[in-house]
């Protein structure tokens, strides 16, 4: 057997893999959106109900999510929910309707939203304070991974197989991990970090919500969610529909956008672990690496503004890196707040606030106003939530304690 030392990196590759997965189940849909909206003559409105369904459901999901991973531990709750969101994604190849779609994803969503809380969960297990936003980068990047090969993956699956095959090969690749993360996850034989808060008790959500730092990892999350969700769904159409780009270019062009996102995620994460390791405070770090992605996005939102393809691609590109940055670096805040005993149910709810945000700005609002006035107005207000949540952060979560 490896040593703590070692095996921990085994873990996190498999965390890596995981949220791979879980992202792959995810964008297959929005990639392949333009050939399915033909096929069953879906609206921009009707896809905006659509991802509705996968948001609604995905908040809720992280609720029951996180308190069944708190409950039944890491190894359990995180197996349970991969076999739930790949069964539901191999469902979609059986869709002759937009309503059949309707269901499978938000079925999909209720067993995503287990991801996060139980790879925050791990990670808490497993790292020191002063790795968890660096881990947490590398196992997050797997978003990135998965946006990156999907792209071209399912294009080329959808032109050599259909659609359909694309959704069952995603299935697939769930139940192998599940096999391998029973074989090899368990629990750490030594305790990861002397400053982590102890409880001997488990801590329920009231008592989770009576903390200002709950709050503002929620507020957080409600923020800024949205923006990565709005470029996820709506970038291919985008595209597709305002930049004329064929389904093949598409699946190129998406890589360059979620390649950057790796270095961001990965960056964003080692930076603050850096700054710690020189002796900044852990809420200096945080809040400055931070502070540095919130200011990139505004930058980012005249994407939409710009002449050529090129420097539209280069300036979403800029966007994805700065969110995943900041995501690596909030993701922390509930380990560097909580005992790892209640890691879990505290993301949960902030996967909870950041579902519904992501439900009404990223789904059902940008549905509406994208087929009514466009995509600048969606553009410039995603340039805007980072600095806000940062604000609300700065309030709630890194000035002097008083609980």
């Amino acid at each position: 057997m490896l040593p703590y030392s070692k095996w921990r990196w085994v873990i996190l590759a498999l965390l890596f893999f995981a949220t791979t997965i879980n992202y792959l189940d995810r964008i297959v849909f929005s990639v392949l959106i333009p050939v399915i909206r033909e096929e069953m003559h879906i609206s921009d409105q009707e896809y905006g109900y659509l991802t509705g369904a996968f948001q609604v459901a995905y908040t809720v999901g992280f609720l029951v999510a996180g308190k069944f991973i708190d409950k039944f531990g890491t190894k359990i709750g995180y197996a349970t929910a991969i076999v739930w969101w790949s069964i539901a994604a191999g469902l979609h190849a059986l869709s002759r309707t937009p309503v059949h779609l309707g269901i499978w994803r938000a079925l999909l969503g209720f067993g995503e939203a287990g991801n996060f809380p139980a790879a925050i969960k791990a990670v808490a297990e497993w790292f020191p304070r002063k790795d968890r936003a660096f881990a947490t980068g590398i196992f997050n990047a797997g978003s990135n991974v998965a946006s990156m090969i999907g792209p071209p993956l399912f294009v080329w699956l959808n032109l050599r197989y259909g659609w359909r095959f694309a959704f069952w090969a995603t299935a697939i690749s769930g139940f192998v991990w599940v096999v391998l993360w029973l074989i090899f996850y368990r629990q750490p034989d030594e305790r990861v970090d002397d400053a982590e808060p102890q409880v001997t008790r488990k801590i329920g959500w009231t008592e989770a919500l009576r903390y200002r730092q709950t709050w503002g990892f929620a507020a957080g999350k409600f923020l800024t969610d949205p923006v990565w969700w709005f470029y996820l769904y709506w970038l291919p159409p985008y595209l597709y529909d305002v930049r004329q780009f064929k389904m093949t270019e598409i699946g190129w062009a998406l890589p360059v956008v979620y390649l950057m996102a790796d270095f961001g995620s990965v960056g964003g994460g080692w930076i603050s672990g850096y700054w710690i390791r020189k002796g900044w405070s852990t809420a200096r770090a945080r809040q400055t690496a931070m502070a540095l992605c919130a200011l990139c996005m505004p930058v980012a939102a005249t994407a939409v503004f710009a002449p050529h393809a090129v420097l539209a691609i280069a300036l979403v590109s800029l966007a994805t890196a700065a969110h995943q940055g900041w995501s690596a670096n909030l993701f922390t805040t509930t380990s560097d707040a909580f005992p790892k005993e209640a890691v879990a149910s505290v993301t949960g709810i902030g996967g909870c606030a950041g579902g519904i945000g992501g439900f009404l700005f990223s789904a059902i609002i940008p549905g509406f106003v994208i087929q009514h006035f466009g995509y600048v107005p969606m553009f410039v207000f995603m340039g805007t939530l980072h600095l806000a949540a940062w604000l609300v952060l700065r309030r709630m979560i890194w000035r002097p304690a008083q609980t």
